[in-house]
Formats: structure tokens, C-alpha cells, sequence
């Protein structure tokens, strides 16, 4: 089969948020690893933290698969394409198995990425205070969709290897391969955005080290093994397009540091195939941009970092000078509170930062906004011509508040909220910069990526 991918796979699913399944992923990522597997890892939706743990378990960058924003013919290639050459492929997935864009669809779901993939699914649930009626969730969970074929159950939070030997007793119709004990010690850390980043700092190697003993210990890998190993060849896998230019035909800065680290590697992997050669620099701790056509700052924590970011004029004076000069330069959420004239923090201190967008970003201890969102461009822009169409994400604390009639900014998006809300407009641009809080995934459209790449070369040639 010229066009199928022959590569065992898995989804780790769970019965619903906060049950470990990220924690059940990494430490399965990490006791495959150990045996000498090369995993590729994924996750299922829009989240930008869980990959950090999945790249330091299995070594290599975690990729996201959403349906919801990169249709089926996206995920698949997408797949296909960091899959390819490792023993196993490992998926996360986000909040309960059959959760999704909406309440009445499997639209965005693990689920229908599991059936997408065709791979068999884990599915994780705390099994802490309960004995028969794991046969009664499994039941209802291997049930509801036929065409989801559950595989196993781990559970989790058993209080003893006796408790763990009685949910097996309990004989539900889907194998148990195993469980975890409460571990503490291992836990990782939290904040307001769901877990930290996976940096050496907030999160020590013998933490991870220590999930995959347990697991070693507590899972029947061989069994994993084998269920991820009866996915079948997948059919027709259209190959993206490799891309060798002999030559960059410009190069783009990467906002990369402990306040800018929101990207999602798809899209970050698109610049590239497309002739952009990725520079990383640090805004908070660097003193001058690298040598660049265009700027990219992705979401993050630059709220957590407002006095480093401030206090850096140098940092701050180089963007302006940039701009000013025509420079290419994107942003998303954390991005566009770093190009606004200021960061007010919980604590009420006002943190000036790069002016180039009007508005103050004012957090708040409370969301402000959740959830998928398609954008129509209203005018041309750096990302295209006019009803240029993508899809993307929000999930903020923060608001960018303006006074009214001072400072006008141009809005050329269209932005219309998945579920729930009204559309409005926003997608700040000032000549070559646009800014925004909506995080876009370009396999929704791949025209966005060539189209930033072509400004920036255009940038570069001085057009």
C-alpha cells in the first residue's frame, strides 16, 4: 500500500477532566521510552501544556491533533507525517472520551479522532472509592460508540495493589492493564492555565523518572503494547509535501522564553517546510532582536514576567524600531498583551511594555473567554487578502481594555465563537502588524502560513 501508514498506535482517553490522564500518558510515554521505544506522542485538542510533558517523556516534540480546527484530512497528514519512523505512536486525549465542540456530536472529540486514526483506545478513570461499578463505566463506555473500539482501562488512584486486583475481579467487558497508586510526591504542578510548563525548573527529571518506574510497574506494557500494535494499516495518507529549500527565503523570530511558549508545532513546522528559517529569542531576557524579515509571539505567561519584560527597554526599543520600520510581526494572546501599551497585573501594578497596539491587557482572576472561534479577515493583511478564513482558540484571563474614541486601531477580524456567544470584531493591525487573543491553527488553512511566509520574504527583499 504506497499511500497507507503501518504504525501501532493508541489513545489514552479519560471518563473526564482531572482524572491523571495527562500524568497516565507521560508515564506510559516514559516506560515505553525506556525500553528502547522511539514514541511519538500527541494531543488531542488545543492545549499547549500538556506537550511539553510529552516531550520530555518521550524526548521528541508533541504534536496536536483537533479536529474541530484541522478537519480530518489535517489530522490525519499531520500524523501521519510525526509519526513516521518511531515504534509507536502515543495520543493523548482532552477532557472525557466523548466530550466536544458541542453537546450533541462527537465533533472535536477524542472519540473522532480515535476513528479517524482507527486506534484503539485506554481509558482512564479515578478509580478511588469505587469496586463493581468499574464494570458498569466500562459497559457504558464501550457502548455509546460502536465505532470507537476501547481496548483497556487504567485506573487510577487505586488504594493498593489488593484494590486493583478487586476491579479486576468486578470482570468489566473491557480488560483492566493496569492502574496508579496516589503518588503526591509526583504530582505536577498547577496554575491558573492548568499545569506549568515542563521546564527543568517547575518540573525535576526524577519526577518524570519516577512516573515511568510506576508505570514499568503498575501497567502491563506488554499488553499495551500488543493492543496498540493490532491498529491497522492507515489507508490513502495524503503526505504533506516535503520542502528543502536550498536557500531560506526569510527568516522569522521566535518569541521563545518563559512568558512566550503557546505554539502549536504544526504550524511552526509549515514555516518551515515553506522556507522560513525559525530564529528563537528570549523578550525578557534578551537585549537585541536577531537578525529577522518578520516576528512571531505566541501565547504564554508574559503576566507572570511583566516586570522582566517591562524593564527590558532595550528588548522593548528593538520591536518598536522593527515596526517602525515596516518589520512583519504576529501575535497571539500573550503576544498581543506584549505589544499593548501595558500589562496591568492582579496586584493592580501597571507594567508598561511595546506600545504598539493601544490598550491596556487588565487580568482578571476569572476567564474571560473559552473556546474555538472562525475568523474572516475584513481587510487585507500580512496572513492574506481579504475573507481570508481560519480557525483558532481562546482561553485568557486577560481583556484589552481602550478608551473610547482615543487611539483607534483598525479591527480587520471577523471573529464567530464555535459555541454560545456572539460574533465581534477584533485582530488588531497597525501596517505590517496584526495582533490578536485568538490562537490559530493554519492546517484550517494552509494559505495563512504561505501567505505570512510571503510577507516576510517580501519584507526581506524590501518590496
Amino acid at each position: 500500500m504506497a499511500n497507507a501508514l503501518d504504525i501501532p498506535r493508541i489513545v489514552v482517553a479519560a471518563t473526564g477532566s482531572g482524572v491523571g490522564k495527562t500524568t497516565a500518558t507521560v508515564a506510559l510515554m516514559g516506560a515505553l521510552r525506556a525500553r528502547g521505544l522511539k514514541v511519538a506522542p500527541f494531543k488531542c485538542g488545543p492545549d499547549y501544556l500538556d506537550p511539553t510533558y510529552h516531550q520530555r517523556a518521550a524526548g521528541i516534540r508533541s504534536h496536536n491533533l483537533d479536529g474541530w480546527m484541522m478537519h480530518r484530512d489535517g489530522v490525519v497528514a499531520t500524523f501521519a507525517h510525526a509519526s513516521r519512523g518511531a515504534d509507536v505512536a502515543v495520543i493523548e486525549g482532552m477532557m472525557g472520551l466523548f466530550d466536544s465542540a458541542t453537546p450533541t456530536s462527537d465533533e472535536g472529540s477524542t472519540a473522532e479522532i480515535a476513528k479517524w486514526l482507527d486506534a484503539p483506545v485506554l481509558l482512564v478513570h479515578d478509580a478511588s472509592g469505587i469496586a463493581r461499578t468499574i464494570s458498569a463505566i466500562a459497559a457504558g463506555f464501550a457502548r455509546f460508540d460502536p465505532a470507537v473500539r476501547l481496548a483497556g482501562l487504567i485506573c487510577n488512584r487505586v488504594g493498593s495493589r489488593g484494590h486493583l486486583d478487586l476491579l479486576r475481579a468486578a470482570e468489566p467487558e473491557v480488560p483492566i492493564v493496569g492502574g496508579f497508586p496516589e503518588q503526591s510526591d509526583l504530582a505536577f504542578p498547577e496554575r491558573h492555565l492548568g499545569l506549568l510548563m515542563a521546564d527543568e525548573a517547575a518540573v525535576p527529571q526524577s519526577r518524570l523518572d519516577g512516573w515511568g518506574r510506576l508505570a514499568a510497574e503498575w501497567l502491563d506494557l506488554d499488553a499495551i503494547l500488543a493492543i496498540a500494535r493490532s491498529a491497522p494499516p492507515l489507508d490513502d495518507v495524503a503526505q504533506r509535501a516535503s520542502q528543502s529549500p536550498t536557500q531560506a527565503k526569510c527568516r522569522i523570530g521566535i518569541a521563545f522564553d518563559d512568558a512566550f511558549h503557546f505554539y502549536y508545532e504544526d504550524n511552526l513546522n509549515r514555516l518551515r517546510a515553506l522556507g522560513a528559517e525559525l530564529v528563537n529569542f528570549s523578550p525578557s531576557r534578551d537585549r537585541t532582536l536577531p537578525d529577522v524579515d518578520g516576528l512571531y509571539f505566541g501565547g504564554g505567561y508574559p503576566e507572570a514576567l511583566a516586570r522582566e519584560l517591562s524593564s527590558n527597554a532595550q528588548m522593548l526599543d528593538a520591536i518598536r524600531k522593527f515596526a517602525a520600520r515596516g518589520g512583519v510581526i504576529y501575535a497571539e494572546c500573550g503576544g498581543l498583551m506584549y505589544l499593548s501599551e501595558s500589562i496591568r497585573t492582579l496586584d493592580g501594578t501597571t507594567w508598561p511594555m511595546a506600545a504598539l497596539i493601544p490598550g491596556v491587557a487588565v487580568m482578571s482572576d476569572r476567564l474571560q473567554a473559552l473556546g474555538y472561534a472562525e475568523i474572516t479577515t475584513r481587510r487585507e493583511s500580512i496572513l492574506g487578502p481579504a475573507g481570508t478564513s481560519f480557525r483558532g482558540h481562546q482561553f485568557r484571563y486577560s481583556t484589552l481594555r481602550r478608551d473610547e474614541g482615543e487611539n483607534e486601531i483598525e479591527c480587520i477580524y471577523d471573529v464567530k465563537p464555535r459555541w454560545g456567544a456572539n460574533a465581534f470584531a477584533e485582530g488588531y493591525r497597525r501596517r505590517h502588524v496584526l495582533a490578536s487573543y485568538v490562537h490559530a491553527h493554519w492546517a484550517s488553512n494552509p494559505k495563512v502560513a504561505e501567505n505570512l511566509v510571503g510577507a516576510c520574504a517580501s519584507n526581506r527583499r524590501g518590496v
